[in-house]
């Protein structure tokens, strides 16, 4: 399988404290990779690492080399890599003073796009990816962004990450602050959209990840104890600590 994300010796620090030490890994395109492990291990580091938002935190700063379909994002200006790295947060972040279809095709004007029909195109096929289109058609330009439900309001930020067209998405905890029906539809939407793209999604449900991912790489104290294929990580781990934390022991 071609490799849609390539992280050699990824490294990373807040401040003088390595929050990650060398990290290496290589993510399948069209799959879904579950980075799972306890409260402050690096998973939302390592994966903020992967489109440069690490660095937007003072002090903060990374190094080794991370590839995107063959662009070293640490050689690219940081524009770009966002380009083609969208992020989903735990919390959902609609712009709250945007209309519903503002929100969807900021991205799109910020990158210089401004012809309506490209923006119409763009909007309703992003919505419909995020499984949002039949919720909010008839109230695109009348309702905030702000004025959804939760699950609706993930979706949404999904949508906007869809719309400029990226080839890797990062979900950190993407429905940690959802009930269970809007769970289960981002759960969903993963699978949708792995047909299109690339995902990495950060997870504290074991259930989540064996659910969703292909594959699972488990971090503790900064450090990518294992990376290997869902089922082998949750059935037949190679690393103690992997199944210790797996079963429960700590964590």
């Amino acid at each position: 399988m071609p490799t849609a994300v390539e992280v050699r010796d990824l490294k990373a620090w807040f401040g003088k404290t390595e929050a990650l030490h060398g990290i290496n890994i290589a993510v399948e395109s069209n799959h879904a990779t579950a980075v799972i492990g306890p409260s402050g291990c690096g998973k939302s580091t390592f994966v903020r690492c992967l489109n440069r938002m690490h660095e937007t935190i003072p002090e903060a700063r990374a190094e080794g080399q991370v590839k995107v379909g063959g662009m070293d994002i640490y050689d690219a200006p940081a524009v770009d890599v966002r380009r083609k790295v969208g992020m989903v947060f735990q919390k959902p972040n609609p712009f709250p003073s945007m209309s519903i279809y503002d929100n969807v095709a900021a991205g799109l004007k910020l990158n210089g796009t401004s012809n309506r029909k490209t923006l119409d195109e763009a909007v309703e096929r992003s919505l419909r990816q995020a499984a949002l289109w039949e919720e909010v058609k008839d109230v695109l330009k009348k309702k905030s962004g702000a004025s959804l439900s939760g699950g609706q309001q993930q979706r949404l930020c999904i949508a906007r990450a869809l719309a400029v067209d990226p080839e890797v998405m990062l979900m950190d905890e993407p429905a940690s602050a959802l009930d269970p029906i809007s769970t289960a539809k981002i759960e969903d939407l993963i699978f949708e959209l792995k047909q299109k793209l690339t995902i990495v999604i950060v997870t504290h449900n074991m259930q989540q990840a064996s659910r969703v991912a292909e594959y699972t790489g488990f971090f503790l104290m900064g450090h990518l104890v294992e990376f290997d294929r869902t089922e082998k990580i949750f059935t037949n781990p190679s690393d103690k600590r992997t199944e210790d934390y797996i079963t429960g022991r700590f964590g």
